[in-house]
């Protein structure tokens, strides 16, 4: 009951501790049972536990989460809000329930540079709220920038394509009200963790998704991946085919040319986004393809960089993105010093 307690309290960075003591008992003793079983009792893996496995979980179980998540927001009549007090707004970009975004206002008085992020969870699961890391928003509001965190389509209902044009979607609509929001629309960098390293990537790199946008890579001043491992669809394929190969199905299917399509590393000629901070942990394909996809970029004229982080396996994968943001994790600094310099 106790380890119950603390995997809920993860699952939402934007709901606090409080409200989801409160929200334990309320969920089916079934649903606490299939979450012990699949993530144990140890506190201290229970977050990057449920980042990677939510999906394993039931549909009834998974159902029963968001609901507490949904009345615990009702209840309290407020926004996510970030560790500074700071509360966020949710914004519609689309027709389908998952395209929306939350948009977490730093305290200016003029307009701000925008950090949007993009969670990961295979193409397949992932939220806003609760794939974020709670001390991205809060960090980077201190830091006097905006932060967006959205939601997208996922697969199988949508495909990695529709995706793309969601991460691009949202860009446009922050921008449309850039305005009343107070950011400064020259200066917009995107971030994203794993799947969403990967979208993001590619966004950077094929300009057809912006275009379809009304966008350009004018609108984009740096794309920061965090721990991707699919920016060569095919040679990933093959290379982790064992781990996580039913994903990789799943979300590019068997058409060679369609993977090659969605390959961020073989779209990497001129034009792409201006800058790239491409950052990973010690995982081999992780590795391997960040280094692929900085190189592509370099050759054709493109600034990037690359660079490894201390942290293995998925509890590596997990920690680069729940403690981006964390003054004392060792990433934190690095991005600072990237969007200080493309921010200008």
């Amino acid at each position: 009951m106790r380890a119950a307690h603390w995997i809920i309290a993860g699952l939402a960075a934007s709901v606090t501790f409080t409200a989801f003591a409160q929200d334990r008992a309320r969920l089916p003793a079934q649903c606490r049972q299939e979450i012990v079983q699949l993530c144990g009792s140890d506190r201290s893996q229970i977050r990057s536990c449920m980042a990677e496995k939510r999906g394993q979980l039931s549909e009834t179980c998974q159902q029963s989460l968001r609901e507490r998540m949904q009345a615990r927001r009702g209840e309290t009549g407020t926004a996510p809000r970030t560790a500074g007090g700071s509360a966020a707004s949710e914004l519609t970009y689309g027709t389908d329930q998952l395209q929306k975004l939350d948009f977490y206002p730093a305290t200016v008085s003029k307009p701000a540079p925008l950090v949007i992020f993009v969670h990961g969870g295979g193409w397949k699961r992932g939220d806003k709220g609760n794939a974020t890391g709670q001390f991205k928003a809060p960090h980077y509001n201190e830091q006097g920038y905006h932060f967006a965190s959205i939601n997208y389509r996922l697969v199988p209902d949508a495909a990695v394509e529709q995706q793309a044009a969601d991460v691009a979607s949202a860009v446009a609509k922050l921008l449309a009200e850039a305005e009343r929001l107070k950011i400064d629309r020259r200066k917009v960098v995107l971030m994203g963790h794993s799947a969403g390293a990967h979208l993001v990537a590619l966004v950077g790199t094929d300009p057809q998704y912006l275009r379809a946008a009304g966008l350009s890579y004018a609108d984009i001043k740096g794309v920061i991946p965090l721990d991707g491992a699919a920016y060569n669809v095919p040679e990933q394929m093959d290379e982790n085919a064992l781990l996580m190969g039913d994903t990789y199905k799943q979300a590019f299917g068997t058409d060679p040319e369609r993977q090659k399509a969605l390959s961020p590393t073989l779209h990497a000629a001129a034009p792409n986004a201006p800058s790239f901070l491409i950052l990973h942990v010690q995982r081999r394909d992780g590795t391997a393809q960040s280094n692929g996809l900085g190189e592509a970029l370099r050759r054709a004229g493109t600034d990037a960089k690359v660079q490894g982080f201390e942290g293995r396996g998925l509890k590596g994968h997990a920690e680069i993105n729940r403690l981006l943001g964390d003054p004392d994790y060792p990433a934190t600094p690095v991005v600072d010093a990237f969007l200080k310099r493309v921010f200008g």
